[in-house]
């Protein structure tokens, strides 16, 4: 019988562990920090982590179910693979991984909106009594701390801050003044944002379930989106941690990879928490807003099937296109390219006559 804790206070959900002293990168003062004995310990997790496995534990002993889960395996590894990225760096072809980089930290910061999504009271929308549950504290800490690991807070720096701290130590600094900000044009940041109205019309258009809450489906969306995409970039840190490892092809003496392990780490209680809240709502039973029911299994497997298909296909498409555009900006006009770019394929997983 589980007898840990299982009812938090936000305060407690977003408490730090008691560090020694702090993460810093690049001169930037960041978010988690070390025991005495140099263990690097995530930020806000004094309760998140214990409350998590807690929540787990209560799920597996009340309902006898799995925690849902989408193995690593289930994606292909980055693109491009490590013996791409190393090739181009020792032909002096930095750009495309600069790029990618910049990108991987908007993204990251991109995902402090989820913030927006977690009602206070998450009980109206089931049948079942949440009481000691993930899905309960959505809204009372475990969103807002998802949040802030993603963006910062206060004068902590956060992933989106920590990733360009990454490119920086490693590329020492290469994109001054407003470089970045056009190459995140070119990489699809630079549309003007929508309003909170043209984005709840076009998430009306796709919608799985209109007799649930809009803002309960957006949120279920949004959870099992970031889900994936939280799952999938552990081939990103496998990836940038040997790449950026190498002290004869990138600088900073390894500390850009020291700083993506540490973001890695930050990573887990993000998968867990909507692992675990995921799996509470699909053996549950909602309610719809003209009072009906809807199973939980067929909520969340829809959206899950749904949404893992997107990840594993056509997200997967757009980033590999992303990579080979800025590919083909570096190698534009540069002699010998076509061999090198031969080269480079020849050595990959993946070509692009080989897209679905």
């Amino acid at each position: 019988m589980v007898t840990a804790q299982l009812e938090y206070k936000p305060e407690e959900l977003l408490a730090d562990p008691p560090y020694a002293e702090p993460l810093r990168a690049g001169g930037v003062l960041c978010h988690g920090g070390y025991l005495a004995d140099g263990t690097y310990l995530p930020p806000r997790t004094a309760g998140r982590v214990p409350a998590i496995r807690a929540w787990q534990e209560k799920h597996t002993e009340d309902f006898a179910t799995p925690i849902l889960d989408a193995p690593l395996a289930s994606w292909p590894g980055n693109y491009p693979n490590l013996a791409q990225a190393r090739l181009l760096l020792r032909h002096g072809i930095r750009e495309p991984i600069i790029a990618q980089l910049t990108r991987i930290g908007t993204v990251e910061g991109f995902g402090a909106n989820i913030r927006h999504l977690a009602p206070d009271d998450m009980q109206r929308h089931f049948v079942d009594d949440i009481r000691g549950t993930a899905t309960a504290h959505l809204g009372q800490g475990l969103v807002e701390a998802h949040a802030r690991d993603e963006a910062g807070w206060d004068d902590r720096a956060g992933h989106n801050t920590m990733w360009f701290a990454v490119r920086d130590i490693a590329f020492e600094h290469p994109r001054p003044g407003d470089m970045t900000e056009r190459l995140l044009e070119r990489l699809g940041f630079g549309s003007p944002a929508a309003t909170d109205e043209e984005r709840v019309a076009r998430f009306d258009a796709s919608r799985s379930f209109p007799d649930l809450d809009t803002g309960l489906e957006m949120l279920l969306t949004t959870m099992t989106r970031v889900l994936f995409i939280e799952i999938k970039a552990f081939h990103v840190f496998a990836w940038a941690e040997s790449l950026l490892s190498d002290r004869d092809l990138v600088a900073g003496e390894g500390e850009a990879a020291r700083l993506v392990a540490c973001i890695r780490a930050d990573e887990t209680p993000h998968v867990e928490y909507l692992r675990t809240a995921l799996t509470e709502m699909r053996d549950r039973t909602f309610v719809t807003v003209d009072g009906g029911r809807r199973s939980g299994r067929e909520v969340i497997g829809t959206l899950w099937d749904r949404l893992l298909a997107e990840s594993m296909g056509t997200v997967e498409e757009a980033n590999r296109g992303s990579f080979r555009k800025e590919l083909g900006r570096a190698l534009e006009g540069r002699r010998g390219a076509t061999d090198l770019l031969e080269e480079f394929d020849a050595i990959g997983d993946w070509k692009p006559s080989e897209a679905a």
